[in-house]
């Protein structure tokens, strides 16, 4: 695939989600709490009974205007790609820094991305089933902050920025900030992302706001719709 290709790729969101972004500015998270790291008596993490599905999120939940979906299975898979900004089947560089494998089936992923398209923004809410405290992945991206991307001959810059953990009541939490440059010099484009991120048991609620034009991230919305997701798992 040419570079122009995966440019065209990374401006499609999936279930036609068209998005276009610019850097973000930091995000400010007005919810309350302290997070504390939380696991069972044999160091894993607690289970939750109650399934994602049941968890997550509904259109209802997003504020006007953006217009909310819950996707499916098989179109997780590549939402969760464009949000990490690392496609599926990369080379990456360093080695060390893929994604950790995961699976998408419906009783470990759920997502739903809400679209503003006047602003060709979304804001996504993810679940996942983990078997480790957040503590360890942060590690890992501490270690994997500027990283290389190249599939089908087309290369991509993949920066992240660790920010403060937004205070809630969570086991453990933590905020990011990632842009990811691809295309050729003088026709880059630039795709931005911040991240919310709680783990409360073994459940993972990540909101990420992206885009792609000029403009202020809508912190506002992102923080409602994290205080919101991590609320109702800490509620199951």
């Amino acid at each position: 695939m040419s570079s122009g290709g995966l440019t065209l790729k990374r401006r499609t969101l999936v279930a036609g989600l068209a998005v276009l972004t610019l850097s973000l500015a930091g995000c400010s998270s007005s919810v309350s709490g302290v997070a504390e790291p939380a696991a069972s008596a044999d160091g894993t993490t607690a289970r939750i009974a109650a399934s994602l599905d049941s968890m997550l999120l509904t259109p209802a939940d997003f504020p006007a205007p953006y217009q909310a979906i819950v996707l499916s299975p098989q179109a997780v898979a590549q939402a969760a790609a464009d949000l990490g900004g690392i496609p599926a089947g990369a080379k990456v560089e360093p080695a060390g820094c893929k994604p950790p494998t995961q699976d998408y089936g419906p009783d470990s992923t759920a997502m739903i991305v809400g679209t503003d398209n006047d602003k060709r923004a979304t804001v996504t809410v993810e679940l996942t089933r983990v078997d480790r405290p957040l503590a360890a992945r942060k590690a890992e991206i501490g270690q994997c902050l500027d990283v290389t991307t190249t599939k089908d001959g087309a290369t991509a810059h993949v920066t992240t920025k660790i920010l403060p953990g937004p205070p809630i009541d969570a086991d453990d939490t933590a905020a990011m900030r990632q842009t990811v440059t691809s295309g050729e010099s003088g026709a880059e484009v630039k795709q931005s992302m911040l991240t919310l991120v709680g783990q409360v048991g073994d459940v993972r609620v990540s909101a990420t706001y992206m885009s792609f034009g000029a403009g202020k991230p809508d912190s506002a919305t992102l923080d409602q719709v994290f205080t919101e997701a991590v609320q109702k798992v800490r509620a199951a």
